[in-house]
């Protein structure tokens, strides 16, 4: 899923709990999944924010670069803008679009 074009929401959304139970019957369950793959679309954005900001890093420690780093704080303002790894999880999940398998079957 391309998280930059993604439809779910920025802000709060209520959802129905039976929509998101259904595919495993127990709210609890699909809640830890919504979660782990909440967690895995997290670790995939901070390793794309760092890749990009170390692009931009610097080694010295002159306060005048510090604080000209236009470029860096655009790349920062862009991620802070995009909708929350939960929110991108739980949307993926009511668009059935999360592989997950019983592991005691």
């Amino acid at each position: 899923m391309d998280i930059k074009r993604s439809p779910a929401p920025v802000n709060t959304v209520t959802y129905n709990r039976s929509k998101i139970e259904e595919p495993t019957g127990n709210i609890y369950e699909a809640i830890t999944i919504i979660s782990r793959r909440a967690n895995q679309i997290n670790a995939e954005i901070k390793r794309e924010l760092t890749e990009k900001l170390e692009e931009f890093a610097t080694y010295n420690d002159s306060l005048e670069e510090v604080f000209e780093n236009k470029e860096q704080i655009e790349v920062s303002k862009h991620y802070e803008k995009l909708a929350k790894p939960h929110a991108l999880a739980v949307q993926e999940w009511m668009e059935d679009k999360v592989y997950y398998r019983d592991g005691a079957k």
